[in-house]
């Protein structure tokens, strides 16, 4: 199966144009190298996959020829052990300090801008 496709299958991007310029970008490697998008996958091939603000390395498990619901996607790999306590750190990091305007949701409300006038006149 294609590089792209499988990637389109196993849920990591949302369409297969997507994942195609992710690997063209040179963000999905098969074993350390980068390829093309029409590369063929085996079972056992070992893919680093970085997205937006995480990297994950998975193991190919299988193949499905239409993208299916989660559930199942998710037994097309195997996330390594070291990946996911990579991503299990990060996650713990990004919850000790959230971006500040990670709350921020549309314009301020009126209380909120009391509080920014005051905030800032001292």
């Amino acid at each position: 199966m294609r590089l792209d496709k499988w990637l389109w299958c196993a849920r990591f991007f949302k369409t297969r144009r997507l994942a195609s310029d992710a690997v063209d970008g040179g963000k999905v490697k098969v074993g350390g190298i980068a390829v093309k998008p029409a590369k063929a996958l085996k079972v056992g091939d070992l893919l680093h996959i970085r997205l937006e603000e995480s990297a994950i390395e998975v193991v190919v498990a299988g193949f499905n020829e239409q993208r299916r619901p989660a559930s199942e996607a998710r037994l097309l790999y195997a996330e390594t052990p070291e990946s996911a306590r990579r991503r299990a750190e990060a996650a713990a990091l990004r919850a000790l300090d959230p971006q500040p305007l990670a709350e921020a949701k549309g314009r301020p409300t009126k209380r909120d801008r009391r509080q920014l006038s005051r905030f800032r006149e001292g």
